[in-house]
């Protein structure tokens, strides 16, 4: 079936959208939404039978549907001020309005052929601009051709996160899958795949025991990347093998990072594409200190100069300037402007990259809309389940709400998913803050120990031990904690802080305001 109106042409066998003859670039889902709403075009489309049609069972916000809605009248060239084509029909959901006409596939003209071939054209071209990456099959050193399921699964479910990386392309099961049970060399792997990583590993059962090994090689020189090993009871097999494949994907996404940025410096200056510089941005942004930020800012802002479209290189540029305002880095007023515009653009570029909708939920914390920024972190981790950034800023909103029993539970998820990344202070620090909100101090202070013996000038976490130490009435604490609070942050008061975050409930509020005033704090 084709629909048709105005210059537009939707053919649904070749999921094809032309304008005019061209192609025009739509998201699977974008897709999907379209076609429902043209083949209900007589009715309006409720938003939960809009969710069920494309999501089916999946969970998805308001803010999603949002988006998609958005990006299906951008593809058809209408827009929510007009609404010629696509119009919001309030509490009752959507209603095409175009003029359409149909046709059958077999009567379609040339010209969505020739707009379907340089569609593949292009797709090609981008798809060579992503650096690629393997997961061959685990293998099964159990000897035991039942557990051969395990192994299988856990090499899938590694390709299925790994595929949420919007910045990789990540080769098919099919594919890697060819060579399951064969002895083959990554070097052959990459040739026939046409892949710069490969992932593979093994799984071995001891008693009620399982142990599994993964390892990440880079083709290119050779070399291991990252290798690690993981074991666990089988009593729950399904909770393990989830547990696991997290924990490899979390640790895999910053080493490719790193890779990728080290391929880049051996380029000489005048052949750095967007890519390169985006790479070489986001291992300055994993440092985590304020100099490689700006840094990392530096590089981006040279992507988007080469690129304006670039949407990942404005998702991270805008979630460098929100992490700046975070730490104290950059001045609010400055930063967060910068950071809205790049991220509202790149979620425009592509709505469904996980970065840009992690830098606008930072946004809107700042400017103290709670609930919109949740609804972009849980957009960001719907994208991407293992995004531990995001994981670990929406624990931090769910505190300044007050929930801070689902803050604990999601800053714990930062914690597994990244245990040992350049974040983990971060998380640490928001895990502490959670706990004082939940007049917990003990464990205030000892998780907020824990994010200052990995960052000692962590002036959250500072901030916590001594309103801690303050409600517990342990001066001593109280009094040298402070000390390297205000060592490291000269310009620290009540009233900086009472102006600075952003709190929902006021009870919160002066419960922290009332520790930091025990602890001597004026």
């Amino acid at each position: 079936m084709i629909f048709a109106f105005g210059r537009h042409r939707i053919d649904v066998e070749r999921r094809e959208v032309t304008n005019g003859g061209t192609s025009v670039h739509v998201e699977p889902q974008v897709f999907d939404l379209l076609i429902c709403l043209l083949e209900n075009r007589d009715r309006v489309v409720s938003k939960d039978h809009l969710m069920n049609s494309v999501w089916g069972d999946r969970i998805v916000s308001e803010s999603t549907l949002t988006s998609r809605i958005n990006a299906a009248r951008k593809a058809i060239g209408d827009n929510g001020k007009d609404q010629r084509l696509i119009r919001t029909i309030p509490r009752k959901g959507f209603l095409f309005v175009g003029d359409v006409k149909t046709q059958e596939h077999n009567s379609a003209p040339a010209t969505a052929v020739a707009g379907q071939v340089a569609a593949n054209e292009r797709a090609s071209a981008v798809a060579a601009e992503r650096r690629s990456i393997a997961v061959l099959p685990f293998t099964n050193m159990s000897g035991d051709r039942n557990q051969e399921y395990f192994s299988d699964g856990i090499s899938e479910d590694i390709i299925s996160a790994l595929s949420k990386l919007r910045w990789f392309l990540v080769i098919a099961r099919n594919s890697s899958f060819l060579y399951k049970g064969k002895s083959v060399h990554i070097k052959q792997v990459a040739e026939e795949l046409g892949v710069d990583y490969v992932v593979e590993g093994s799984v071995r059962n001891v008693g009620n025991r399982v142990r599994i090994s993964a390892q990440l090689n880079d083709v290119a020189t050779s070399s291991h990347l990252w290798a690690e090993r993981y074991e666990g009871s089988l009593g729950d097999v399904f909770a393990l093998q989830d547990e696991i494949t997290n924990s490899i994907v979390a640790a895999i996404e910053p080493q490719l990072y790193a890779a990728e940025s080290f391929h880049a410096e051996r380029k000489p200056p005048n052949s750095m594409d967007a890519w390169d510089l985006v790479m070489r941005a986001m291992s300055y942004y994993w440092r985590v200190t304020r100099q490689d930020n700006f840094v990392a800012q530096a590089f981006l802002e040279k992507a988007v100069a080469i690129d304006p479209n670039y949407g990942q290189a404005l998702g991270l540029l805008a979630t460098s300037h929100a992490f700046g305002t975070h730490m104290g880095w950059e001045d609010m007023t400055t930063a967060i402007p910068i950071a809205e515009r790049a991220s509202r653009r790149a979620i425009e570029i592509d709505s469904e990259d996980p970065w840009a909708h992690n830098a606008l939920g930072s946004v809107y914390l700042w400017a103290r809309r709670l609930d919109d920024s949740l609804a972009e972190f849980e957009v960001a981790l719907q994208l991407n389940p293992n995004f531990s950034l995001a994981q670990g800023f929406y624990a931090l909103v769910l505190t300044y709400t007050g929930r801070w029993q689902e803050a604990d539970a999601a800053v714990r998820r930062a914690l597994r998913l990244s245990p040992r990344g350049p974040f983990s202070a971060i998380y640490y620090g928001v895990a502490g803050y959670a706990q004082f909100t939940g007049r917990n101090y003990e464990e205030a202070i000892r998780m907020s120990r824990e994010a200052v013996r990995e960052r000692s000038d962590f002036t959250g976490a500072l901030r916590v031990i001594s309103a801690a130490a303050g409600m517990l009435g342990n001066h001593e604490l109280a009094a040298t904690s402070l000390q390297e609070l205000r060592r490291t942050q000269p310009n620290i008061s009540l009233a900086w802080i009472a102006d600075q975050i952003p709190w929902n409930l006021d009870a919160d509020r002066d419960h922290y305001l009332e520790g930091l005033r025990r602890a001597g704090l004026t």
